[in-house]
């Protein structure tokens, strides 16, 4: 197993990117990759069982592990086949806006092939271009 931790920054509000990242229906608003969710439920918490489909159409199943509203944090495991990543997200607010970071842990050629396209999605979360809307 291997771990890495990815970072952005950005002019978005950290609640809004909270927003973003606690309501798996805004997902594909900014994380290119994700074309759908499939969840039971509006807002993630611990025991959430879903699936995100790619823009390729191949659905990964995932599961909550924990989240912590107050300090804006939270773990899911995400399964495709016989490939498992653990995936540790926080929010931290910054004096011009939000910061995010990702720690994954997984086999190092996922993850060298997901940091890319998580990079990208991250800058996105926290660029600003696009407030929240839709369930909470």
């Amino acid at each position: 197993m291997a771990t890495v931790t990815l970072r952005a920054s950005g002019p978005a509000p950290a609640e809004d990117v909270w927003t973003r990242y606690a309501v798996p229906a805004l997902w594909p608003t900014w994380s290119p990759q994700i074309r759908a969710v499939r969840v039971d439920g509006g807002r993630i918490a611990p025991g959430m069982r879903g699936e995100v489909v790619s823009f390729l159409g191949v659905s990964a199943g995932f599961l909550v592990e924990s989240v912590d509203e107050e300090r804006r944090r939270w773990t899911w495991r995400v399964r495709l086949g016989p490939v498992r990543l653990r995936l540790h997200h926080a929010v931290l607010t910054r004096p011009t806006g939000s910061a995010t970071t990702l720690r994954i842990e997984g086999p190092a050629l996922a993850l060298a092939a997901y940091a890319g396209p998580a990079r990208w999605a991250m800058g996105r979360l926290v660029g600003g271009r696009n407030r929240p809307s839709g369930p909470s």
